[in-house]
């Protein structure tokens, strides 16, 4: 793993030397490292180095998500058979092999953001400034519980760290180690809370006055805690958690004319790679929306020829910012935590806060605006509304394959539900476990 982790170091030169801030950073590749992970400039350019990393571009984590996942779980449909990593995910079954170029960007790129991440997080102790500190330790605890998390979702085993010939540990274990990750963060921050100073330097809401960052980092951490201990079935873990989100508070990563959303950029100003499956956003069955469910036009628009469906939502313009998480999302895990309980009640008492949510009512503006769901329901029953509603609000998340798997869904519904670790790691890791069945 090391070799092809110094491969893509170049990587994370360009981000710095692109990065929008207003400290000027040292450029890592070309000077001493100590200057570089010894400084507060070098590790600030280095942790917004990890969102670039993560959420910008065809090789991001984030972009290669969403079309894994969208293609094996009928979310897109392939517009251009050409695309021979999209073909082979859009095929699935044994078409999906080691070669696939999407997995090893989010296999690459994940690890890339952990050794990246592990710096800023172990220098940063050293500063003489324990506010700014803890703001490095923070902001960047997120990328790598993101990184750790998106590993774990489509791998049964992820490396246990950065190295030669490293161990594996099991997903679930992955997912754990995702939130002792963001456990530290936590406590780093009870300990010092994060400084004024370090906030003007991380990237900021577009046109929103007064000025205020991109990510709350404290509401973050614990929807990310909330989201990994739900699928480490962890439920009362993940109750404690999604209790201390505020929903009101955004949490984005944002683009601009330098740095486009990247499913515009991609999918959405063309008809070259995908598109949603159709208008009720490859459901079938008991899970296609409702009539007059208002975030179908949320997340699509109607296209008269094919495909019927275009991409509208998150992916709308070259500037649209991508939501790390939805409000939706944080009470659809508390409905999900109580109806497994059984707190049937309750559960269904959270639920219908996302169905009959209107968008004027979210901070995203997706809303279903739909009546009110009337009882009783049997707790097979109730977490079946819950996965449908997951599949709709969360649309293009990244998050249904996580979904299907938990949800008991059956494998017909889905074309693959593990993928192959990607030769990159095969080839330099002795290690490397067997490929999954399916």
């Amino acid at each position: 793993m090391k070799n092809y982790i110094n491969k893509i170091a170049c990587i994370t030169l360009i981000i710095l030397v692109i990065t929008s801030c207003k400290k000027e950073y040292l450029n890592p590749g070309g000077g001493n490292a100590e200057n570089i992970l010894g400084s507060p400039r070098g590790l600030t350019g280095v942790a917004i180095g990890l969102q670039r990393l993560y959420a910008a571009g065809r090789v991001g984590v984030y972009f290669n998500s969403v079309s894994a996942t969208g293609f094996v779980t009928n979310e897109i449909q392939l517009m251009n058979s050409g695309n021979i990593p999209e073909l082979q995910l859009f095929t699935g079954g044994n078409s999906v092999d080691g070669t696939n170029n999407i997995l090893a960007n989010i296999w690459t790129i994940s690890n890339k953001i952990i050794y990246d991440a592990d710096n800023v997080i172990n220098n940063s102790a050293n500063l003489s400034d324990k506010g700014y500190a803890s703001g490095l330790i923070a902001y960047s605890s997120i990328f790598k519980a993101l990184a750790l998390g998106n590993l774990s979702q489509y791998w049964e085993k992820i490396p246990a760290g950065i190295g030669q010939n490293v161990g594996f540990i099991t997903r679930v274990e992955g997912f754990n180690k995702a939130i002792s990750v963001i456990d530290n963060a936590l406590a780093v921050i009870a300990a010092n809370p994060i400084s004024a100073g370090f906030y003007t330097n991380i990237p900021v809401m577009p046109n929103v006055t007064p000025v205020t960052p991109a990510i709350d980092i404290t509401n973050t951490l614990y929807a990310l805690k909330a989201r990994y201990a739900l699928f480490a079935g962890n439920y009362p873990l993940a109750l404690t958690a999604v209790n201390s989100v505020d929903l009101t508070k955004k949490s984005v990563f944002t683009f601009d004319a330098q740095t486009l959303n990247p499913i515009f950029e991609i999918a959405t100003s063309t008809n070259n790679v995908f598109q949603p499956t159709n208008i009720n956003l490859g459901q079938t069955g008991a899970n296609v929306p409702d009539a007059g469910d208002k975030r179908i036009s949320f997340y699509t628009v109607p296209n008269a020829t094919a495909p019927t469906a275009r991409l509208a939502g998150f992916g709308a313009s070259g500037s649209a910012s991508i939501p790390i998480f939805l409000p939706g999302e944080m009470i659809l895990i508390k409905a999900e935590v109580l109806a497994r309980q059984p707190d049937l009640g309750n559960a269904l008492i959270e639920l219908n806060k996302v169905v009959t949510k209107t968008p004027a009512a979210d901070i995203y503006g997706v809303g279903a605006d739909l009546p009110v769901l009337i009882g009783p329901f049997n707790q097979t029953q109730l977490l079946a509304l819950i996965y449908k509603h997951r599949c709709i609000e969360l649309f293009l998340s990244g998050l249904k394959l996580e979904d299907m798997r938990r949800f008991g869904l059956p494998n017909a519904d889905r074309k693959r539900n593990f993928f192959p670790y990607p030769f990159v790691e095969r080839d330099n890791n002795t290690n490397t476990p067997a490929d999954p069945t399916f």
